[in-house]
Protein backbone atom coordinates (compact mmCIF):
# COMPACT_ATOMS: atom_id res chain seq x y z
CA UNK A 1 0.00 0.00 0.00
CA UNK A 2 1.35 3.43 -1.04
CA UNK A 3 2.01 6.22 1.93
CA UNK A 4 -0.79 7.85 0.04
CA UNK A 5 -2.98 5.72 0.83
CA UNK A 6 -1.51 4.70 4.26
CA UNK A 7 -2.35 8.09 5.40
CA UNK A 8 -5.65 8.45 3.71
CA UNK A 9 -6.59 5.30 5.38
CA UNK A 10 -5.76 6.10 8.81
CA UNK A 11 -7.21 9.76 8.16
CA UNK A 12 -10.65 8.07 8.10
CA UNK A 13 -10.03 5.81 10.92
CA UNK A 14 -8.84 8.24 13.24
CA UNK A 15 -10.87 11.09 12.52
CA UNK A 16 -13.68 8.70 13.12
CA UNK A 17 -12.76 8.13 16.50
CA UNK A 18 -8.73 6.51 16.86
CA UNK A 19 -7.68 7.61 20.25
CA UNK A 20 -4.49 6.41 21.05
CA UNK A 21 -1.94 7.59 18.52
CA UNK A 22 1.25 7.33 17.20
CA UNK A 23 2.89 3.96 16.52
CA UNK A 24 5.32 2.82 13.62
CA UNK A 25 7.39 -0.03 14.13
CA UNK A 26 7.21 -3.96 13.53
CA UNK A 27 4.30 -5.76 16.08
CA UNK A 28 4.68 -8.73 14.06
CA UNK A 29 7.18 -9.48 17.72
CA UNK A 30 5.19 -7.84 20.18
CA UNK A 31 2.15 -9.81 18.94
CA UNK A 32 3.71 -12.99 19.93
CA UNK A 33 6.01 -12.60 22.51
CA UNK A 34 3.66 -9.99 24.66
CA UNK A 35 0.39 -10.72 24.18
CA UNK A 36 0.62 -12.42 28.08
CA UNK A 37 1.87 -9.97 29.50
CA UNK A 38 -0.85 -8.11 30.52
CA UNK A 39 -2.84 -11.41 31.94
CA UNK A 40 0.09 -12.48 33.58
CA UNK A 41 1.31 -8.84 35.58
CA UNK A 42 -2.60 -8.04 36.18
CA UNK A 43 -3.84 -11.70 38.11
CA UNK A 44 -0.82 -11.22 39.91
CA UNK A 45 -0.17 -7.49 40.83
CA UNK A 46 -2.40 -5.98 43.76
CA UNK A 47 -2.40 -2.63 42.03
CA UNK A 48 -3.59 -3.93 38.79
CA UNK A 49 -0.38 -2.39 37.06
CA UNK A 50 0.43 -3.99 33.95
CA UNK A 51 3.77 -2.63 32.43
CA UNK A 52 6.84 -4.79 32.94
CA UNK A 53 8.90 -4.54 36.66
CA UNK A 54 5.29 -2.93 38.13
CA UNK A 55 5.71 -2.73 42.02
CA UNK A 56 3.79 -5.80 43.69
CA UNK A 57 4.56 -4.99 46.77
CA UNK A 58 6.19 -2.34 48.86
CA UNK A 59 9.30 -2.90 50.18
CA UNK A 60 11.06 -0.92 52.85
CA UNK A 61 13.91 0.79 50.97
CA UNK A 62 12.42 0.38 47.48
CA UNK A 63 9.74 2.47 45.63
CA UNK A 64 6.61 1.99 47.08
CA UNK A 65 3.18 2.78 45.84
CA UNK A 66 0.24 4.61 47.67
CA UNK A 67 -3.03 4.38 46.13
CA UNK A 68 -4.84 7.93 46.59
CA UNK A 69 -7.79 9.61 46.05
CA UNK A 70 -8.63 13.31 45.37
CA UNK A 71 -11.48 15.73 44.02
CA UNK A 72 -11.03 18.18 40.90
CA UNK A 73 -13.97 20.10 41.16
CA UNK A 74 -16.18 17.69 43.20
CA UNK A 75 -15.84 14.99 41.17
CA UNK A 76 -13.29 12.04 42.57
CA UNK A 77 -10.11 11.23 41.09
CA UNK A 78 -7.94 7.86 41.41
CA UNK A 79 -4.34 8.00 41.28
CA UNK A 80 -1.25 6.29 42.28
CA UNK A 81 1.65 7.88 44.22
CA UNK A 82 5.00 6.94 43.66
CA UNK A 83 7.33 7.05 46.64
CA UNK A 84 10.94 7.18 46.43
CA UNK A 85 13.25 4.42 48.11
CA UNK A 86 14.37 6.70 50.58
CA UNK A 87 11.21 8.05 51.69
CA UNK A 88 10.67 8.98 54.75
CA UNK A 89 7.62 10.46 56.74
CA UNK A 90 9.29 11.23 59.89
CA UNK A 91 13.03 13.23 58.14
CA UNK A 92 13.16 17.12 57.60
CA UNK A 93 13.54 16.10 53.88
CA UNK A 94 11.60 17.69 51.01
CA UNK A 95 11.16 16.13 47.44
CA UNK A 96 10.91 17.48 43.68
CA UNK A 97 7.92 15.63 42.28
CA UNK A 98 6.58 15.29 38.75
CA UNK A 99 2.81 14.51 37.56
CA UNK A 100 2.46 12.09 34.81
CA UNK A 101 -0.93 11.97 32.19
CA UNK A 102 -1.67 9.25 30.39
CA UNK A 103 -2.46 8.94 27.01
CA UNK A 104 -5.83 9.34 25.61
CA UNK A 105 -8.04 6.00 25.77
CA UNK A 106 -5.82 5.09 28.63
CA UNK A 107 -4.88 4.15 31.93
CA UNK A 108 -2.94 5.26 34.83
CA UNK A 109 -1.64 1.08 35.31
CA UNK A 110 0.08 1.55 31.66
CA UNK A 111 2.78 3.25 30.48
CA UNK A 112 1.92 6.40 32.95
CA UNK A 113 2.43 4.28 35.93
CA UNK A 114 5.81 3.03 34.11
CA UNK A 115 7.10 6.21 33.67
CA UNK A 116 5.93 7.45 37.18
CA UNK A 117 7.59 4.40 39.00
CA UNK A 118 10.85 5.24 36.60
CA UNK A 119 11.08 8.77 38.20
CA UNK A 120 10.68 7.56 41.73
CA UNK A 121 13.54 5.39 41.27
CA UNK A 122 15.62 8.77 40.34
CA UNK A 123 14.08 9.78 43.69
CA UNK A 124 11.02 12.15 42.41
CA UNK A 125 7.94 11.66 44.32
CA UNK A 126 5.53 11.14 41.04
CA UNK A 127 1.61 11.00 40.58
CA UNK A 128 -0.32 9.27 38.08
CA UNK A 129 -4.05 9.68 37.79
CA UNK A 130 -7.17 8.50 36.12
CA UNK A 131 -8.50 11.18 33.55
CA UNK A 132 -11.72 12.45 35.36
CA UNK A 133 -14.60 10.87 33.55
CA UNK A 134 -12.36 7.84 32.43
CA UNK A 135 -10.41 4.98 33.93
CA UNK A 136 -11.15 4.31 37.77
CA UNK A 137 -11.89 8.28 38.74
CA UNK A 138 -15.05 9.60 38.47
CA UNK A 139 -17.35 11.62 36.29
CA UNK A 140 -20.80 11.43 34.41
CA UNK A 141 -21.66 10.54 31.42
CA UNK A 142 -18.54 7.79 31.05
CA UNK A 143 -15.56 8.47 28.83
CA UNK A 144 -16.42 12.31 28.39
CA UNK A 145 -12.64 13.96 26.76
CA UNK A 146 -13.15 17.16 27.21
CA UNK A 147 -9.93 19.14 26.47
CA UNK A 148 -10.74 21.02 29.56
CA UNK A 149 -11.12 18.35 31.58
CA UNK A 150 -7.94 17.22 31.02
CA UNK A 151 -6.05 20.20 31.38
CA UNK A 152 -7.96 20.80 34.78
CA UNK A 153 -6.71 16.95 35.57
CA UNK A 154 -3.09 18.30 35.36
CA UNK A 155 -3.60 21.29 37.55
CA UNK A 156 -5.56 18.41 39.78
CA UNK A 157 -2.29 16.48 40.10
CA UNK A 158 -0.22 19.55 41.02
CA UNK A 159 -2.82 20.81 43.34
CA UNK A 160 -2.98 17.23 45.01
CA UNK A 161 0.79 17.05 45.50
CA UNK A 162 1.34 20.64 46.86
CA UNK A 163 -0.86 19.07 49.97
CA UNK A 164 1.81 17.09 50.65
CA UNK A 165 4.59 18.40 53.20
CA UNK A 166 7.44 16.33 51.73
CA UNK A 167 6.90 17.98 48.65
CA UNK A 168 8.47 21.06 47.54
CA UNK A 169 6.26 23.14 46.01
CA UNK A 170 8.58 25.06 44.50
CA UNK A 171 9.86 22.14 42.72
CA UNK A 172 7.12 20.86 41.22
CA UNK A 173 7.20 19.16 37.04
CA UNK A 174 5.15 17.88 34.25
CA UNK A 175 5.16 14.58 32.32
CA UNK A 176 2.44 14.39 29.79
CA UNK A 177 2.40 10.88 27.40
CA UNK A 178 0.94 10.51 23.95
CA UNK A 179 -2.48 13.11 24.21
CA UNK A 180 -2.05 13.86 28.10
CA UNK A 181 1.28 15.55 26.43
CA UNK A 182 -0.93 17.32 24.36
CA UNK A 183 -2.80 18.26 27.68
CA UNK A 184 0.23 18.86 29.91
CA UNK A 185 1.31 21.65 27.50
CA UNK A 186 -1.14 23.59 27.81
CA UNK A 187 -1.65 23.51 31.32
CA UNK A 188 1.77 24.56 31.68
CA UNK A 189 0.85 27.39 29.24
CA UNK A 190 -1.06 28.93 32.21
CA UNK A 191 -0.79 26.80 35.68
CA UNK A 192 3.11 28.75 36.70
CA UNK A 193 3.38 26.06 39.38
CA UNK A 194 4.56 23.78 36.90
CA UNK A 195 7.99 24.67 36.69
CA UNK A 196 9.59 22.42 33.91
CA UNK A 197 7.28 20.57 31.44
CA UNK A 198 8.37 17.41 29.71
CA UNK A 199 5.92 15.74 26.75
CA UNK A 200 6.82 11.67 25.64
CA UNK A 201 5.26 11.11 21.83
CA UNK A 202 2.73 13.68 22.03
CA UNK A 203 -0.10 13.93 20.52
CA UNK A 204 -2.18 17.44 19.54
CA UNK A 205 -5.58 15.71 19.87
CA UNK A 206 -7.86 18.89 18.81
CA UNK A 207 -5.82 19.01 15.42
CA UNK A 208 -6.21 15.17 14.84
CA UNK A 209 -10.00 15.06 15.86
CA UNK A 210 -10.31 18.31 13.46
CA UNK A 211 -8.19 17.69 10.46
CA UNK A 212 -7.47 14.07 10.54
CA UNK A 213 -4.17 11.97 10.71
CA UNK A 214 -1.55 13.96 9.12
CA UNK A 215 -4.06 16.72 8.25
CA UNK A 216 -5.26 14.78 5.56
CA UNK A 217 -9.33 14.59 6.32
CA UNK A 218 -9.81 18.36 6.82
CA UNK A 219 -12.62 17.64 4.22
CA UNK A 220 -14.57 15.87 6.64
CA UNK A 221 -14.81 18.20 9.48
CA UNK A 222 -18.49 19.37 8.95
CA UNK A 223 -19.21 15.65 8.78
CA UNK A 224 -17.86 15.09 12.08
CA UNK A 225 -18.99 18.26 13.55
CA UNK A 226 -22.31 17.36 12.85
CA UNK A 227 -22.52 13.79 14.41
CA UNK A 228 -21.42 15.10 17.17
CA UNK A 229 -24.23 17.46 17.44
CA UNK A 230 -26.25 14.37 17.01
CA UNK A 231 -24.97 12.55 19.28
CA UNK A 232 -25.35 15.42 22.08
CA UNK A 233 -29.12 15.68 21.21
CA UNK A 234 -29.44 11.76 21.93
CA UNK A 235 -27.98 12.37 25.55
CA UNK A 236 -30.63 14.24 26.20
CA UNK A 237 -32.89 11.32 26.31
CA UNK A 238 -30.61 9.02 28.09
CA UNK A 239 -28.43 8.25 25.26
CA UNK A 240 -24.78 8.25 25.33
CA UNK A 241 -22.82 7.64 21.62
CA UNK A 242 -19.67 6.18 21.86
CA UNK A 243 -16.46 5.41 19.50
CA UNK A 244 -13.16 4.14 19.99
CA UNK A 245 -10.36 1.72 17.95
CA UNK A 246 -11.14 -1.40 20.33
CA UNK A 247 -14.23 -3.63 18.91
CA UNK A 248 -15.86 -3.75 22.32
CA UNK A 249 -15.82 -7.49 23.81
CA UNK A 250 -13.12 -8.82 20.76
CA UNK A 251 -10.99 -11.86 21.49
CA UNK A 252 -7.39 -11.84 21.45
CA UNK A 253 -7.89 -13.88 18.02
CA UNK A 254 -10.67 -11.27 16.73
CA UNK A 255 -8.00 -8.81 17.69
CA UNK A 256 -4.90 -10.21 15.48
CA UNK A 257 -7.42 -10.63 12.54
CA UNK A 258 -7.85 -6.99 12.56
CA UNK A 259 -4.55 -5.91 12.88
CA UNK A 260 -3.63 -8.44 10.06
CA UNK A 261 -5.99 -6.16 8.03
CA UNK A 262 -4.33 -3.02 8.22
CA UNK A 263 -1.16 -1.79 6.69
CA UNK A 264 1.79 -2.42 9.08
CA UNK A 265 3.94 -0.18 10.91
CA UNK A 266 0.88 2.08 10.95
CA UNK A 267 -1.39 3.88 14.30
CA UNK A 268 -4.10 1.62 14.28
CA UNK A 269 -2.29 -1.73 14.16
CA UNK A 270 -0.28 -0.97 16.90
CA UNK A 271 -2.58 0.57 19.09
CA UNK A 272 -4.62 -2.49 18.71
CA UNK A 273 -1.67 -4.54 19.70
CA UNK A 274 -0.68 -2.50 23.08
CA UNK A 275 -4.17 -1.62 23.92
CA UNK A 276 -5.76 -4.39 23.01
CA UNK A 277 -3.37 -7.46 23.46
CA UNK A 278 -0.05 -6.62 25.11
CA UNK A 279 -0.43 -4.23 27.74
CA UNK A 280 -4.70 -4.43 28.26
CA UNK A 281 -6.28 -2.78 31.13
CA UNK A 282 -10.04 -3.17 31.63
CA UNK A 283 -9.95 1.03 32.38
CA UNK A 284 -8.47 1.27 29.22
CA UNK A 285 -10.78 0.97 26.40
CA UNK A 286 -9.82 2.79 23.73
CA UNK A 287 -12.91 4.53 23.56
CA UNK A 288 -14.77 8.24 24.15
CA UNK A 289 -18.27 9.54 23.63
CA UNK A 290 -18.72 10.87 20.38
CA UNK A 291 -20.47 14.11 21.73
CA UNK A 292 -16.58 14.70 23.05
CA UNK A 293 -15.92 15.93 19.58
CA UNK A 294 -17.84 19.39 20.13
CA UNK A 295 -15.35 20.49 22.12
CA UNK A 296 -12.08 18.31 21.04
CA UNK A 297 -12.76 19.89 17.60
CA UNK A 298 -12.02 23.44 18.66
CA UNK A 299 -8.80 22.40 20.91
CA UNK A 300 -5.63 23.11 19.78
CA UNK A 301 -2.39 22.94 21.83
CA UNK A 302 -0.30 25.18 19.37
CA UNK A 303 -2.56 27.90 19.57
CA UNK A 304 -1.03 29.21 22.84
CA UNK A 305 2.40 27.64 22.69
CA UNK A 306 4.04 30.97 23.03
CA UNK A 307 2.87 31.31 26.59
CA UNK A 308 5.41 28.58 27.90
CA UNK A 309 8.06 29.99 29.54
CA UNK A 310 9.17 27.11 31.29
CA UNK A 311 11.75 24.68 30.45
CA UNK A 312 10.64 22.72 28.19
CA UNK A 313 11.59 19.21 26.66
CA UNK A 314 9.75 17.19 24.34
CA UNK A 315 10.76 13.40 23.19
CA UNK A 316 9.36 11.25 20.69
CA UNK A 317 10.57 8.72 18.34
CA UNK A 318 12.53 9.23 15.30
CA UNK A 319 10.37 6.85 13.55
CA UNK A 320 6.92 8.12 14.47
CA UNK A 321 4.47 9.40 12.11
CA UNK A 322 3.28 11.66 15.14
CA UNK A 323 6.66 13.49 15.05
CA UNK A 324 5.17 16.20 13.12
CA UNK A 325 2.97 17.28 16.38
CA UNK A 326 5.64 17.85 18.40
CA UNK A 327 7.90 19.44 16.08
CA UNK A 328 4.83 21.70 15.24
CA UNK A 329 4.28 22.33 19.05
CA UNK A 330 7.91 22.97 19.63
CA UNK A 331 8.50 25.33 16.85
CA UNK A 332 5.88 27.91 18.57
CA UNK A 333 6.98 27.38 21.75
CA UNK A 334 8.68 30.99 21.30
CA UNK A 335 8.16 32.27 24.89
CA UNK A 336 11.15 29.30 26.35
CA UNK A 337 14.49 30.06 25.29
CA UNK A 338 15.27 26.45 27.22
CA UNK A 339 13.53 23.86 24.93
CA UNK A 340 14.60 20.84 23.10
CA UNK A 341 13.56 18.42 21.00
CA UNK A 342 15.29 14.49 21.53
CA UNK A 343 14.18 11.93 19.49
CA UNK A 344 14.63 8.52 20.47
CA UNK A 345 16.22 6.67 17.80
CA UNK A 346 15.01 3.78 15.95
CA UNK A 347 12.02 4.35 17.87
CA UNK A 348 8.05 4.66 16.73
CA UNK A 349 5.24 6.70 18.93
CA UNK A 350 3.91 3.26 20.42
CA UNK A 351 7.48 1.99 21.10
CA UNK A 352 8.36 4.59 23.41
CA UNK A 353 5.85 3.00 25.61
CA UNK A 354 7.44 -0.06 26.91
CA UNK A 355 10.77 -0.92 24.67
CA UNK A 356 12.89 -1.17 27.02
CA UNK A 357 16.05 0.34 25.33
CA UNK A 358 13.67 3.11 24.37
CA UNK A 359 12.06 3.60 27.94
CA UNK A 360 15.80 3.52 29.20
CA UNK A 361 16.56 5.78 26.85
CA UNK A 362 14.00 8.48 27.53
CA UNK A 363 14.24 7.98 31.35
CA UNK A 364 17.98 9.18 31.17
CA UNK A 365 16.68 11.94 28.96
CA UNK A 366 14.00 12.89 31.66
CA UNK A 367 16.20 12.71 34.52
CA UNK A 368 18.90 14.93 33.44
CA UNK A 369 16.03 17.66 31.78
CA UNK A 370 14.02 17.09 35.73
CA UNK A 371 17.73 17.14 37.95
CA UNK A 372 18.58 20.57 36.10
CA UNK A 373 15.45 22.45 36.20
CA UNK A 374 13.96 21.12 39.34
Amino acid sequence: MSKKKVIKTLAAVIAGGFITMGFNGDVAEAATVNTQVSAQVQNSNPYGLVYRGAITQNVKGKVNIRPVEYEVEGIRVAANLYLPADYDETSSKTYAAVTVAHPNGGSKEQVAGLYAQRLAELGYIAVAADARYQGASGGEPRLRDYPSNRIEDISGMVDYLSTLKKVDKSRIGSLGICGGGGYTLAAAQTDKRIKAVATLSMFNSGRVRRNGFQDADVQGIQKRLQRAAEAREKELTGEIVYEGFLPPNSTDEQLRAKMAELPENTLYRDGIEYYGLSYRHPNATGSYTTESFMKLMAFDVEDRMDLINQPLLMIAGEKADTLYMTEAAFAKATGTRDKEIYQIKGASHIRTYWVPEYVDDAVKKLNTFFKKNL
